[in-house]
């Protein structure tokens, strides 16, 4: 609830523009459509009554009332039998945030203009009287008008700030969670994204994912998994549908994955789900079990999943009679569902007790590997690999993952990638495509989010961002059942920077300075550590290349967190090695005419190396492998 002196403050130094004035009438027991506010409102009730809810708050309303709604809510309008008649009106409230610090962290932590609350007007007719001229005025579009309207907002909000603080009423902030939870249940079948859903609600994915888990402990897509399974469990459970049909109906092209996917929520497959819960109804639907024991508490113990059999009832038996028409009654039951079953069990039998030998063989080939998280039992030699950010030292044991997160363009490995199903954003991945590829393990780096998401799906192995190159590649070669090519991988790896080492050291180049820059809208960033990627780290601590002294001290420097510093074009010279690699990507700065740039004794002397960003991102052993080639060649073609 924000707290009112806080709510009047930043009202007070707010610009306001009056968008819209509508007046609607609703007929009797008419139900209004979802709809998305596309400003900030005031919804005024004038007569009959409805349910009104906004977001995920309901509202009842009769007479006379007023509410306000943030821009971006989602509002639906039911009427009762009386109809339902209002005006709304849309509004626009800006606060420049450049008037004083103090308002500017008053708005970043509260919005006024998005809160929610709702009131009965003390002077009900004078409220009225006042919106309903401004409707009238709305049509005449004239600058007289444009002010009338002006003038008689501002003294509509004068009365509901008069009540607000007299009143004790509730102030509530925009629930953005509320709003995503509405628009999923909305659009539950539709094919969703998390990109998708940010756009329908105007926010940005990583802050509507954010607030959506800080406040419901979950992702959207997570909500919307288990949104998806409660919405097939009724399907399957009340109607006679086809599981096709189900699936799609909640939004799952793919049945053999929907089955896939409910019974790992649900503990059982569809089918059986849909088994268990019909035999459940039929035994409680039964007029005779009605008649008997209608005074009886039913107990039923848990289901088994072994040919959908039930562990043993526990009741009290009025008497032996009862009990007798009981038995009767489930053997009846069990009889019809097997005759049912076996037509279509009958001819594969063989198979699927193959299947299930083969299954069992399977699982039993597993390993323990151990982990930051403990540890997780593995398929001793994974075939479905899903990696997230550490895709270029799989593919180096020639590892082909099903699923890797999104890379940068032009990175080493971006060719070896066309035919792999990119998953999004390392930290955020789309989770149900994860789930779809079915991965036998999935490989990440150290964010506790992330692992909780995965986990969840598969075998899942997560490494520290800060573990070394030889201690990271040893356990992927572990997880991957390729110990033996790690070792040989390593061994190859550090026999090249030996022999770029000797190279450079022929060209007269290993005892240079080095310097890595970014950027040029008058200034540059220069790299200052050896794990900052673009290139930093084939470049200082593979071939051992020094920086100039101010930056060499910041690199040696244990307590440096400055993994790059911003550098002005002014005093760039200083920061100027021998040797300048520029990390360069489309649309960066030109500054070839510019005087500073062009006039540092690297530059004029064309000893610039322009490195592609993508190229240089990454520090996995296949990236360090190629960049340490272009690093090279690059610099020994400078003395040439």
């Amino acid at each position: 609830m924000l707290p009112k002196e806080e709510f009047f403050f930043l009202w007070n130094h707010a610009t306001i523009k009056v968008l819209d004035i509508r007046y609607e009438l609703f007929k009797p027991e008419e139900i209004g459509k979802l709809y998305k506010l596309p400003a900030n409102m005031f919804l005024y009730a004038t007569g009959g009554g409805a349910e009104i809810q906004i977001d995920l708050t309901n509202y009842t309303l009769e007479g006379f009332h007023l509410i306000h709604g943030g821009k971006g809510s989602t509002l639906q309008i039911v009427a009762t039998d009386k109809g339902f008649e209002y005006y709304m009106v849309f509004y626009r409230a800006s606060i420049p945030l450049t008037l004083n610090k103090m308002i500017a962290r008053a708005m970043q932590s509260n919005n006024p203009f998005n809160y929610q609350y709702s009131l009965i007007p003390n002077s009900p007719i004078t409220m009225f009287k006042k919106i309903h001229y401004m409707y009238i005025e709305w049509g005449n579009a004239n600058n007289l008008s444009k002010f009338t309207i002006k003038s008689l907002f501002y003294q509509l909000l004068n009365e509901i700030f008069k009540q607000l603080e007299q009143d004790s009423i509730d102030i509530q902030k925009l629930n953005v969670s509320n709003q995503i939870k509405a628009y999923l249940e909305e659009n539950y079948a539709q094919p969703l994204t998390l990109e998708s859903i940010a756009k329908a609600l105007r926010y940005s994915p990583s802050h509507l994912s954010i607030q959506f888990k800080q406040q419901i402990g979950c992702s959207p897509i997570e909500y919307l998994i288990q949104l998806r399974i409660e919405k097939a469990s009724i399907l399957l459970e009340q109607t006679n549908a086809s599981l096709r049909d189900i699936a799609m109906g909640v939004g799952y092209n793919d049945v053999y994955y929907f089955s896939r996917l409910f019974k790992k929520r649900v503990g059982v497959s569809p089918t059986k789900f849909r088994q268990r819960e019909q035999l459940n109804r039929l035994v409680k639907d039964s007029p005779t079990m009605s008649e008997r024991y209608s005074i009886v508490d039913w107990s039923f113990q848990d289901y088994i999943e072994n040919g959908y059999q039930y562990n043993e009832r526990k009741y009290e038996p009025m008497n032996k009679r009862g009990l007798s028409a009981i038995a009767t009654l489930f053997l009846c039951l069990t009889l019809l569902l097997s005759a049912c079953s076996s037509g279509a069990t009958t001819n594969t039998g063989s198979g699927e007790k193959q299947a299930s030998t083969a299954q069992a063989v399977s699982e039993s080939q597993t390993k323990i590997v151990s982990t930051m998280k403990g540890d997780v039992e593995i398929p001793v030699n994974p075939e479905r690999v899903v990696v997230m950010y550490y895709t270029g030292d799989v593919l180096a044991f020639d590892v082909t993952p099903v699923g890797s997160s999104k890379i940068q363009e032009g990175a080493a490995f971006e060719e070896e990638l066309k035919t792999v199903e990119s998953l999004g954003e390392w930290f955020e991945p789309n989770v149900e495509a994860v789930i779809q590829l079915k991965p036998d393990v999935i490989i990440i780096p150290s964010k506790d989010e992330l692992y909780e998401q995965m986990q969840k799906i598969a075998p899942t192995v997560m490494i520290d961002f800060s573990t070394s190159l030889d201690d990271r590649l040893t356990k992927i070669g572990e997880v991957l059942g390729k110990e033996k090519e790690a070792k040989e991988l390593l061994a190859n790896f550090y026999t090249k920077v030996e022999n770029s080492q000797e190279k450079l050291k022929e060209a007269g180049i290993l005892d240079k300075t080095v310097s890595i820059m970014e950027g040029g809208k008058g200034q540059m960033s220069v790299v200052t550590s050896y794990t900052y990627g673009r290139g930093s780290q084939a470049i200082y601590e593979y071939l051992g290349l020094k920086a100039p002294d101010i930056i060499q001290k910041k690199i040696d420097d244990k307590n440096n967190t400055d993994e790059a510093i911003n550098v002005s074009l002014e005093v760039l010279t200083d920061y100027a090695g021998d040797f300048v690699f520029r990390s360069s990507y489309e649309g960066m700065v030109d500054l070839t005419d510019h005087p500073v740039w062009s006039n540092i004794p690297a530059i004029k002397e064309g000893r610039l190396i322009e490195m592609d960003f993508g190229f240089c991102y990454y520090n996995d052993i296949y990236s360090l492998t190629k960049q340490l080639d272009f690093i090279v060649d690059n610099l020994v073609a400078t003395t040439k």
